[in-house]
């Protein structure tokens, strides 16, 4: 049986504009979100520890196969068409559901390495090129490819230039209708957002739009040039392929 629902997959790094571009989807009359399904699996899977880490393993499943029948395949509300998927990359461990996995639209949003190592190492103490997932993020691109897409990239900082001629090109890439109301969103919490905002999202529930874009004075040590470097060819490769406004 053919799903009715367009399930969309946006494949990111922490330390994005994913959480923007989630309340983006969200103010569409016709779509529904889901914050970072596999969180729970990650941890568990990966022996990592992040802040908020017990309450994220008592709100989530720590199995991928429920967080996919139970959350990721569900009938939507309200007769919403769209399920609109934050997924970080980071938390795909092993071996994907090759069906599920080809059942979705996919998107990659990317972001310079040194300008998420900057901005993620605000919130950990320790980051490591793993953490960034920017390898596995070519990985499940070239994965998509390989089933036949062709996955749109986008760069956060094209996005934050020009985000409607942006998100006009998405749409249109990924076959939905474009909708103005994704270029403004009511300010405070959404009760879709995951139980890790109070850490992580202070910044995006005072926002309405997307911010101007900044281009960041970058100083880093050492040992952090050494991640970017790691992250660089992935992130690179990816870039060339964007969508350009």
């Amino acid at each position: 049986m053919t799903d009715p629902v367009k399930r969309i997959a946006m494949w990111s790094g922490p330390r994005n504009i994913s959480t923007a571009m989630m309340r983006s989807w969200e103010n569409r009359d016709d779509t529904a979100v889901v914050d970072e399904p596999f969180y729970a699996c990650y941890l568990t899977a990966s022996g990592v520890e992040h802040p908020m880490q017990k309450e994220i393993l008592a709100d989530q499943s720590s199995l991928w196969t429920d967080v996919i029948s139970n959350e990721l395949q569900k009938s939507l509300e309200n007769g919403q068409q769209i399920q609109y998927q934050k997924h970080m990359t980071h938390h795909m461990i092993g071996e994907l559901d090759q069906k599920w996995f080809a059942s979705l639209a996919h998107i990659f949003l990317i972001r310079h390495p040194a300008e998420v190592l900057m901005s993620y190492s605000q919130k950990r103490e320790s980051v490591n090129a793993l953490d960034l997932g920017f390898a596995r993020q070519y990985e499940l691109y070239q994965t998509a490819v390989k089933l036949g897409a062709n996955p749109p990239i986008l760069d956060t900082s094209d996005i934050l230039q020009n985000p409607a001629k942006l998100l006009r090109k998405l749409c249109t890439k990924i076959g939905v209708s474009f909708d103005q109301n994704m270029l403004n969103w009511p300010a405070g919490k959404r009760d879709s957002d995951g139980v890790w905002a109070p850490h992580w999202y202070a910044n995006v529930e005072k926002s309405t739009c997307f911010a101007p874009y900044e281009k960041k004075i970058i100083s880093l040590t050492t040992d952090a040039q050494l991640v970017v470097d790691q992250c660089m060819p992935y992130y690179q490769t990816m870039f060339d392929k964007r969508i350009i406004a």
